[in-house]
């Protein structure tokens, strides 16, 4: 079977790139209709970056213009030119300028917040005395109007680029102007909503077409002002950008197309793209922290059942947990499970689809960055061909895949979460991942109940996108409701952020918890044998000739007991450090009275008995004390994990300073030390998860991960 790495060889792929642009700040994207991907559409859309045209491009501009002319000074009928538009495109103009003019001026129909510009009632409400009780607005926040400016930046320029491929009849000055607005940074407030996507994101577009008019209705933003309350006659004057009059057919051009809805998916398949490298990342990482193994992403599995997807997963996980101390293949013996739960033995047939599903979205995106998607068009020779390119379903049938691949992922990792927290499904985690006495913590309970509330939230946000009505008189009977879908799945991301953001805190507080176990066995191995030779010696002394056969016994006794102490450790972990050693040296009796031979045993063997298990009792209580007091200063899980999740390991405790979670590290200060200065931080693990959530969201983890895949796979299995 010929496998290949067809999604992490896109997303490795496509990180360079960023990397790459990232080194060259203030270089303008060079574009001509064809080549745009969407590493170069995140560049000028969240870096302020500029774009400049092909010079090539220009002269299909300007042959479709001329065919414009042409067809027109023949007689041509042709929509949106000198017809109505939509349900009125049975009328019929000689006035094609004005026509274009009112386009703009008609569609631009969102509500905004309030601008010094707006109409102002002419007379106050009946309830003027009464306002402030009914007043709904303090419950509003400004952004909450209109798209982020990031999506306006990027569709700015998919609309260069669909423009400048020469079908659109439009003069190359249209593309000087919407240039000229990534250049200088002056990016239209455009409201949020209102968009049906169907004859193009319509009213949207037209807040484009209305800022390089320079009309005097449409607010913008600036480089200088970042506040919203300047307007597009003021901002072009200020950088002294003449305004475009529209001729025939070029106010269509720029609201007649995709770009809104496109660039917002583009932008957030390029978020949800790192969520799914992410999600391989923590499901190893909870592979390590549940005591799992490898064996579930062995790559018979895929030989057998080669979906593509599953394949990658896989090898992914498989080549993430190379190295680990924690990982280890089950043999049942010890009537515990055979194999893994779910949650991580099926990862791979889980994330798999999910994967196959964002290449496609990618694939999607990627031709329509580079598409021209209005209507009417122009052919090479001159014909003008009425259809529907304008209609985004493409972006839709992207960004449903990749919302319900959102809900898919998160309840993946909601499930590991919940898994390690709970000791009944942790395989020796203590409840809540407390690291003091569960009596007296509970942590991570708030983070169940957190997660609870995010999957609940991705659930609702997995529906389809359908709910389509007819519009414009019933002339749009079929609309993709493309930016809709876009902008929740957008909202998708950030939930799935909030919790990848706490399962990585839950996975790091795990993987502490056992290298902290870990530390404390290797740290008492000598003294508990010392204890059990004692013990030994006390209930039956050596007599001559006996030290082979004693000494032979009391190996075989300190193995089984070493092994009981391990189990008793595991399911004690819902007990205090008080009662949980004194229970595990008293169940340490029964295999004790198993080893004895009591037809050699003094009369004193009871007494000893007793005096080992207090002093054994005694003896562990002491050591895990100490030696929790301190992990929780110096502790470093890193030693016995993978080489690739030490990293991201090391990159949450160090890099970002997120601590192994214990009550010091949540306690509220008291007034007097703030005052004082003794206490300046004042976290809760809320403001931990945060800083996990802000390192996501900034893309602070993709140079780590771009660094695990480069270094974990070959290059060979990167273009397999």
């Amino acid at each position: 079977m010929q496998s290949f790495q067809f999604h992490t060889s896109l997303v490795v792929q496509q990180w360079r790139l960023c990397r790459h642009l990232a080194g060259k700040p203030g270089a303008a994207v060079i574009i001509d209709g064809e080549t745009l991907d969407i590493p170069h559409l995140v560049y000028v859309a969240r870096h302020a970056r500029s774009a400049q045209c092909a010079s090539t491009a220009f002269a299909e501009v300007s042959r479709s213009h001329q065919a414009l002319l042409d067809s027109l000074s023949s007689g041509e009928v042709i929509y949106g030119v000198n017809t109505g538009f939509g349900a009125s495109a049975h009328t019929r103009t000689s006035d094609v300028q004005a026509l274009q003019r009112v386009l703009t001026r008609e569609l631009s129909y969102g509500i905004l917040p309030p601008g010094s510009r707006d109409a102002q009632p002419r007379r106050r409400s009946v309830c003027e005395d009464h306002h402030d009780f009914f007043d709904l607005a303090q419950e509003e926040e400004s952004e909450s109007y209109y798209l982020p400016l990031t999506w306006v930046r990027g569709a700015i320029l998919l609309r260069i680029n669909s423009l400048l491929r020469g079908q659109s009849a439009i003069r190359p000055v249209l593309l000087d102007r919407l240039q000229a607005l990534l250049t200088h940074n002056i990016i239209p407030m455009v409201p949020i909503r209102g968009s049906i996507s169907a004859s193009g994101d319509l009213s949207p577009l037209a807040y484009i077409s209305g800022v390089i008019q320079g009309k005097p209705t449409i607010r913008v933003f600036s480089a200088a002002n970042q506040k919203g309350d300047l307007y597009a006659d003021e901002a072009l004057a200020s950088a002294s950008i003449t305004p475009v009059d529209l001729t025939a057919k070029e106010g269509l051009a720029v609201v007649n197309g995709t770009a809104i809805s496109a660039a917002c998916g583009s932008l957030v398949l390029h978020d949800v793209q790192q969520l799914a490298v992410l999600s391989q990342i923590l499901t190893a990482m909870t592979v390590e922290a549940l005591l799992g193994s490898p064996e579930s992403f062995h790559r018979f599995f895929g030989e057998v059942r080669p979906h593509p997807g599953q394949v990658e997963s896989a090898r992914n996980i498989r080549a993430f947990l190379r190295g680990s101390g924690l990982a280890r293949t089950k043999d049942g013996k010890d009537g515990a499970l055979r194999q893994d739960r779910y949650s991580i033995r099926t990862a791979a047939q889980w994330l798999g689809p999910v994967l196959e599903d964002l290449h496609l979205a990618h694939q999607q995106m990627s031709i329509e960055c580079n598409s021209t998607t209005d209507n009417p068009l122009v052919t090479r020779e001159g014909e003008f061909l009425h259809g529907g390119n304008f209609q985004a379903k493409a972006v839709t049938s992207a960004m449903e895949k990749s919302r319900q691949g959102i809900q898919t992922i998160g309840r993946m990792l909601f499930t590991q979460c919940q898994e390690m927290i709970n000791p009944a499904t942790s395989w020796g985690l203590p409840p809540n991942l407390v690291a003091e006495d569960p009596s007296k913590s509970g942590i991570f309970k708030a983070i169940d109940l957190y997660i609870s509330a995010l999957q609940s939230e991705l659930g609702f946000l997995a529906g389809p996108v359908n709910h389509v009505q007819n519009a414009e008189m019933g002339n749009q009977s079929l609309n993709s409701l493309a930016l809709i879908s876009a902008r929740y799945t957008a909202t998708g991301v950030r939930v799935l952020t909030e919790l990848t953001a706490a399962h990585l805190l839950s996975a790091c507080q795990a993987l502490d918890l056992r290298a902290m176990q870990l530390q404390f066995l290797g740290s008492i191995r000598g003294e508990f044998g010392v204890l059990l030779h004692d013990l030994v010696h006390s209930i039956a002394p050596t007599g001559e000739g006996e030290t082979d056969t004693k000494t032979s016994a009391l190996i075989d006794l300190k193995d089984t007991l070493w092994a009981h102490l391990r189990t008793m450790l595991d399911s004690t972990v819902t007990m205090d450090t008080n009662d949980r050693f004194i229970h595990i040296a008293k169940s340490m009796r029964g295999p004790i009275l198993d080893h004895i031979d009591f037809s050699t045993a003094s009369p004193q063997t009871l007494e000893a008995l007793q005096r080992f298990v207090e002093r054994m009792a005694s003896f562990l209580q002491a050591a895990w004390c100490i030696n929790r007091n301190a992990y929780m200063v110096h502790g470093d899980a890193s030693a016995v994990l993978g080489v690739a999740l030490k990293k991201v390991y090391v990159f949450v405790r160090r890099t970002l300073g997120v601590p192994f979670l214990c009550t010091a590290q949540i306690l509220t200060p008291t007034a007097e030390s703030m005052k004082t200065g003794q206490r300046r931080e004042a976290p809760t693990v809320g403001s931990y998860t945060g800083v996990i959530y802000r390192a996501i969201r900034r893309g602070e983890m993709i140079p780590l991960m771009t660094e695990l895949f480069e270094e974990c796979l070959t290059e060979h299995e990167l273009s397999e």
